[in-house]
């Protein structure tokens, strides 16, 4: 039996980081081909989420998701696809956080309809937290800061739960088509 290669640190082989990979690099391209101003907050959380858990469902290791989250914020910034500078990393890494502590604690949580549903509005409202930051750097209001949490939560969630209910779909299908290792 051939020795698998590791990478990053020895956590992730080869066809693991490849995976990775690609979920940051669709996060990114989604974001990329869908800056529609549809003046709803939070829009973007759908495809976030999406990949975001899938990374996770599809390498089972601590450290997954937040990898994809600091690969694609870090692509997103340098590429000038924000106009938060460099809080855009917020946005990334704080939901992705949020993915590993969940699956770590409950590890078939990627194949769990409920808790993908819970996971998605959970992660998905942590992106109010840098939202905020941004909010108090500005120097706005308490006030206004309190409205504006209340909407982009509120609809991040929203998203951001709908953008996690394809997951445990999408992992069963790889798992069946033996794409992934059935955990």
């Amino acid at each position: 039996m051939k020795k698998e290669t590791h990478f990053l640190w020895g956590s992730f082989s080869l066809r693991e980081a490849l995976l990775l990979g690609f979920c940051a690099t669709f996060i990114v391209l989604t974001r990329a081909s869908l800056r529609m101003h549809l003046g709803l907050a939070g829009h973007a959380m759908f495809f976030l989420m999406f990949f975001l858990i899938l990374a996770r469902g599809c390498v089972p290791k601590l450290g997954a998701s937040t990898l994809v989250g600091v690969i694609a914020g870090l692509v997103c910034m340098l590429l000038g696809m924000t106009n938060m500078g460099p809080m855009i990393l917020a946005n990334f890494i704080i939901p992705a956080i949020v993915v590993d502590i969940a699956c770590f604690i409950y590890p078939a949580l990627p194949r769990n309809y409920p808790a993908c549903l819970a996971l998605g509005a959970l992660a998905s409202s942590s992106k109010s937290l840098s939202a905020a930051g941004l909010d108090l750097l500005l120097g706005m209001e308490t006030e206004l800061i309190l409205r504006h949490m209340i909407i982009t939560t509120a609809s991040a969630a929203a998203f951001g739960a709908l953008g996690s209910l394809p997951v445990p779909a999408v992992i069963r299908r790889l798992q069946a088509n033996r794409l992934i290792r059935t955990v």
